[in-house]
């Protein structure tokens, strides 16, 4: 689970993010950190659409490389 701190330096600092959900990368989310609560996190997609997302996925910058779903 992402740690709230590493949430809110992506979220300050206006970090593009992927959000790793299965090994299929067409099912990854890019976009910017909105909110989070305990359990989800919400995700600005670039079509403006909010998504609301399980903390339990894989986040990590959009500009790096793809490490596979855990």
């Amino acid at each position: 689970m992402i740690s709230d701190e590493q949430l809110n330096m992506y979220r300050v600092n206006g970090t593009k993010i992927r959000v790793v959900r299965d090994s299929e990368p067409e099912n990854d989310v890019r976009g910017f950190i909105v909110a989070w609560d305990d359990d989800t996190v919400m995700v600005r997609r670039p079509n403006r659409r909010v998504v609301k997302l399980s903390r339990e996925y894989k986040y990590q910058p959009a500009n790096q490389g793809r490490d596979e779903a855990e």
